[in-house]
């Protein structure tokens, strides 16, 4: 099977989504994408646009929007691009298949505090599973702009199998058989970047956000030990690369839903307010209690919970990071 012939599917036309059909169908016969709103398949496949999630983009002729599960089902390749706490459901609905599915969502499961490759193979434990996670704004990939990431597959023959298909002239995957680690950093990116967002929005300074991102990682990376994950791979674009990128710029929705939370705005209004997710706002007391259960030490995300929560404001939380005990910089 040669890679114009393999069948590539995308399930969720949301912004990375997309934007993931648009790169991933170079040099194919046809990539389908699977939306669940009539209208965003209208759009594509009439107006070749996702007006409704990423509008001003012009999408390939060999991008083709579905609802058809059976025509989805028989691809070679599925990209799962729902959000986290839908990602089950999904897999669920998703008829009997061969295809290798390529987890592109970022979180942990509410219900269970499992990591969605956890997720994936209790409901689908025939199929190879890998993780897609790096440094990735939806728009520029779109745009075709340089791009590297994290392709984290369970063994190198499945690598060798996938990454013809991914790897195209903007896009660039590296190899890592650490599927948990590249899961937990895209997870919990997400929660310090709105905690990043948070200092922007209160005018704390670029020195408190540079500490932030700093002492977040360290968070990330005792987090990770915890669940298994190699230093190396958080270190690497599916961790550091992710976090730094989605805590300097307001293109990250956790990032502006953080900011938000620093000018005054509450949560709720906040969440209400907008028509694609925040991850990292399901992901943060998800990863507090598991943290606290695996008696892992995580205190700017417990700020975070707490901001989110409306249990805490953002001079009370500050003032309670500045006071914690003085300790060495290794724990």
């Amino acid at each position: 099977m040669t890679m114009a012939t393999a069948k590539i599917g995308v399930i969720g036309a949301g912004a990375w989504g997309t934007a993931l059909a648009q790169v991933l169908s170079e040099g194919q016969d046809e990539l389908l994408l699977w939306a669940r709103e009539p209208e965003v398949i209208d759009q594509i496949n009439q107006a070749r646009e996702n007006q409704s999630f990423l509008p001003g983009h012009r999408l390939r002729d060999n991008i083709h929007a579905t609802q058809d599960w059976d025509a989805i089902a028989a691809c070679d390749m599925l990209l799962l691009v729902t959000p986290a706490q839908h990602l089950r459901a999904t897999l669920q609905a998703l008829p009997d298949s061969d295809a290798a599915l390529i987890l592109c969502c970022k979180g942990i499961e509410a219900r269970s505090r499992l990591l969605l490759s956890e997720v994936a193979k209790i409901v689908r434990p025939d199929n190879d599973l890998a993780v897609l996670s790096g440094p990735t704004f939806a728009h520029e990939v779109a745009q075709g702009l340089p791009t590297a990431l994290t392709l984290a597959c369970e063994s190198e023959a499945l690598w060798d199998r996938l990454n013809p298909l991914i790897a195209k002239t903007s896009f660039r995957p590296y190899f890592s058989d650490d599927v948990i680690g590249a899961e937990i950093g895209g997870a919990v990116k997400n929660v310090l970047a709105i905690g990043c967002g948070v200092v922007d929005g209160a005018g704390l300074g670029q020195n408190a956000r540079a500490s932030l991102i700093s002492r977040g990682f360290a968070e990330m990376l005792r987090y990770g030990a915890a669940r298994g994950a190699r230093v190396e791979t958080l270190s690497g674009l599916c961790g550091l690369g992710d976090l730094v990128l989605t805590c300097s710029s307001t293109s990250s929705r956790n990032f502006s839903l953080g900011r938000g939370l620093g000018k005054g705005q509450s949560a709720e209004a906040l969440l209400s307010d907008r028509a694609t997710v925040a991850e990292g706002a399901s992901t943060a007391p998800v990863l507090q209690q598991d943290a606290r259960a695996r008696q892992v030490d995580m205190p700017i995300v417990d700020a975070v919970c707490a901001l989110l929560a409306g249990t805490a404001d953002v001079q009370s939380v500050v003032t309670q990071l500045m006071r914690r005990p003085l300790v060495s910089e290794r724990r």
